[in-house]
């Protein structure tokens, strides 16, 4: 994989804006805590969550995923950091992500419970897209290569927890609101939004072939099942089944092919 040697002044300023938006997202989620204005993320989520629930320890991914994007943040920042195909491809929708995770946890704070919705899916839908795009780049990075582990695996944290968490963040909100449809009961509501997470956790891991993005998606099914236990049995063990089902089928699908393989092939 090609990189420019030598970053242009348009490049460096997106790049700045990129490691400004990941400090906003991470000190914002800092301040809430520390501050302790409105709710936790977690507080948040618990509201309501008479459909479904994620035990509240799953929630520390977190640090794990602000840490992660920081050091992406900081890496891409630098003046020595080549311009790659990746870099230049998930500077702007990294961003975006980063801007709406930022705000989601002021939505959240507030009860703004419609925001929380449309920044949730917004921050996962720009981060899923050029995951998808570039799967052919993602798929010929190397073992060793800086951008498989400071570009794609921070992101692809972050899109991964994502992809339990706005799906949770929607039903929360509709079950709180009383507008879950009646057609399904809200088990059956749960159940289906359990399935369609571990279905899109096994395509997009197909398509990429890291276990950066079905990771925090089994963590966060594991957490349903945990929380769900004794409150509702049937869908405890769903969830169970659907996190191992992910974790499993991402690693059958990652190591698969022998190294090189995809190298020869990629766009």
């Amino acid at each position: 994989m090609s990189a420019i040697e030598r970053a242009t002044p348009a490049q460096i300023t997106r790049r700045l804006i990129v490691l400004a938006c990941a400090v906003f997202a991470v000190a914002v989620a800092q301040a809430q805590m520390l501050m302790g204005w409105g709710q936790t993320p977690a507080e948040f989520s618990a509201d309501s969550d008479a459909t479904l629930k994620v035990a509240g320890y799953a929630f520390s991914i977190w640090g794990l995923i602000y840490v992660a994007i920081l050091a992406y943040a900081v890496r891409q920042a630098l003046r020595q950091t080549g311009e790659s195909l990746l870099i230049h491809r998930f500077g702007w929708p990294s961003a975006a992500a980063f801007l709406g995770i930022g705000w989601w946890v002021v939505a959240a704070a507030f009860d703004w419970e419609a925001a929380t919705v449309v920044l949730i899916f917004a921050s996962l839908v720009v981060l899923l897209l050029p995951l998808l795009h570039n799967a052919g780049a993602i798929r010929a990075l190397g073992r060793t290569e800086r951008d498989r582990w400071l570009v794609v695996w921070p992101l692809g944290l972050l899109a991964g927890w994502l992809t339990v968490a706005a799906p949770l963040n929607l039903l929360t909100v509709a079950t709180g609101n009383g507008a879950l449809p009646t057609v399904l009961s809200p088990t059956a509501w749960a159940i289906l939004a359990i399935v369609v997470v571990a279905l899109v956790a096994v395509g997009v891991t197909a398509s990429i072939r890291m276990l950066a993005y079905a990771l925090p998606i089994a963590w966060g099914l594991l957490g349903a099942f945990v929380a769900e236990q004794e409150r509702n049995g049937p869908l405890a063990y769903v969830a169970l089944a659907t996190a191992v089902a992910v974790l499993v089928g991402a690693v059958i699908l990652t190591f698969r092919l022998r190294p090189g393989v995809e190298r020869a092939t990629a766009d």
